[in-house]
């Protein structure tokens, strides 16, 4: 077999623009692995990419394949690798020159980590994006200490509700924001209070220690909140208006209160392997709202689009 089935389109538009078409099946270079993907995630960005909103990195060449991050097993070692062998379960994500919904990706070994034993393709991949980013935003970023006081916004997408389990694992006293429809979903997922977006005002929240943003909208008003001290972390830009939210987080360094923290994660196999260590032990759990076959690609982003979303739309590629 020489080619693969992969979602790809052909111009920015709506969900209706994706199809399933056939590619060939990428070479692997000496220092590349090639995986098998079992199962891969829709994310946020994707749906900007698709749209057009980030077509000043995209750019207009078509066409443009979907996706970052993947869930599956080695087909293939080159020639310089070692550690991994063909048939190894593992995930990963590379946010550059990859689209994780095919059914093979080439990719550095630097870059994926052994899968969780106990998580189906379609579990791990729901905490995988969610997960890395999560650490990264509020450990690494934030450098949140046990106690403090976490506002979660967004609280029940696919970052959010990584990041709520996230949140207690490191000892914060987490609030989380989200849809009224999905209060009990948050709550069991262990947020200390949860609290609905659309009718609690922010200029009616306490002050927080440590804020986490998965929306991008609102984000001066947000800051506000934070104390004395406090951090605020954007996993996202308001896309809507891009480079008015870009200006609103390059100006917090110089005014008002609190710094917008915002990062672009690329994780490496250290923390993949960290995050699988999590899964394994239970400290973070899957947090899937719908399975779709590739074939499904465009209901999958027509439907995270929708909003009230529960964890994370699962393309089940193999």
């Amino acid at each position: 077999m020489s080619e693969m089935r992969v979602a790809l389109f052909d111009r920015y538009g709506p969900p209706e623009v994706l199809y399933v078409g056939s590619v060939p099946i990428p070479t692997v270079k000496p220092d590349q692995v090639l995986v098998r993907v079992h199962a891969a995630s829709v994310n946020g960005g994707e749906l900007a990419g698709r749209a057009g909103k980030l077509r000043l990195i995209t750019g207009r060449t078509f066409p443009q394949g979907t996706g970052v991050d993947f869930a599956g097993e080695i087909a293939a070692v080159g020639a310089s690798v070692t550690g991994v062998r063909v048939g190894d379960r593992v995930w990963g994500i590379q946010r550059l020159k990859v689209a994780s919904m095919a059914e093979y990706v080439a990719i550095s070994p630097r870059k994926i980590s052994p899968a969780p034993r106990n998580l189906t393709p379609a579990e791990a991949i729901s905490l995988l994006a969610g997960g890395t980013t999560s650490l990264t935003a509020l450990r690494d970023h934030a450098a949140i200490k046990p106690g403090e006081r976490l506002l979660v916004r967004g609280a029940s997408g696919g970052v959010g509700s990584v990041a709520v389990q996230m949140g207690k694992l490191l000892g914060a006293h987490v609030v989380a924001l989200a849809g009224a429809r999905n209060l009990d979903f948050v709550r069991g997922l262990g947020a200390d209070e949860v609290l609905d977006y659309r009718t609690t005002p922010l200029s009616q929240l306490p002050s927080f220690d440590v804020i986490l943003d998965a929306a991008g909208t609102q984000q001066s008003r947000l800051r506000r909140l934070l104390a004395p001290g406090g951090r605020m972390v954007a996993i996202t830009t308001d896309l809507n208006r891009p480079l008015a939210s870009l200006t609103t987080i390059l100006a917090s360094a110089a005014h008002g209160r609190g710094r917008i923290r915002i990062f672009s994660g690329n994780p490496d196999t250290r923390l993949l392997t960290e995050l699988t260590r999590y899964a394994e032990n239970g400290d973070v759990v899957p947090v899937i709202d719908t399975v779709h076959a590739l074939d499904g690609i465009a209901a999958a982003h027509r439907s995270l689009e929708a909003g009230g979303v529960r964890g994370k739309h699962v393309i089940q590629v193999a």
